[in-house]
């Protein structure tokens, strides 16, 4: 796991730091893409008997998104979720359970966007569907 972390901080030109090495193998040790809050990442951290602050959890999720190795979704405006998994997607939001999972892209088909006005161009799309389980 650890070795898999730093190849992957490494490859995006980020210094090996021992917290950032923490949080790099929680986020990319298994292989598996993970779609994690600030918050569930230093319970995460403090399961494993490390020693990281909640602020360094923050400042260190930040420094990947801005090297590119995660992406941030918003959700409500107010809660940011991180996904190691960069390339363009949509995602579920389940309300009921606050939590983030990957929808298929090959199923969503955008056809048409507003042009975007004067001096500007459309950077990225994002789309949440929120998703609240059925009663019955």
């Amino acid at each position: 796991m650890a070795k898999r972390g730093s190849e992957w901080l490494s490859g995006a030109g980020l210094r090996p730091t021992r917290q950032r090495l923490t949080l790099a193998a929680l986020l990319m040790g298994d292989g598996q893409h993970r779609h994690v809050t600030a918050e569930s990442l230093f319970a995460d951290v403090q399961k494993m008997g490390e020693s990281v602050s909640l602020a360094t959890v923050y400042n260190t999720l930040r420094a990947f998104c801005d090297a590119g190795l995660i992406q941030e979704v918003m959700v409500d405006g107010s809660k940011s979720y991180f996904d190691t998994n960069t390339h363009d997607h949509p995602h579920f939001f389940w309300e009921d359970e606050e939590r983030l999972t990957d929808a298929p892209a090959e199923e969503l088909e955008i056809t048409r966007l507003p042009q975007a006005p004067s001096g500007a161009e459309i950077a990225s799309v994002d789309v949440v569907i929120r998703l609240r389980r059925t009663r019955n």
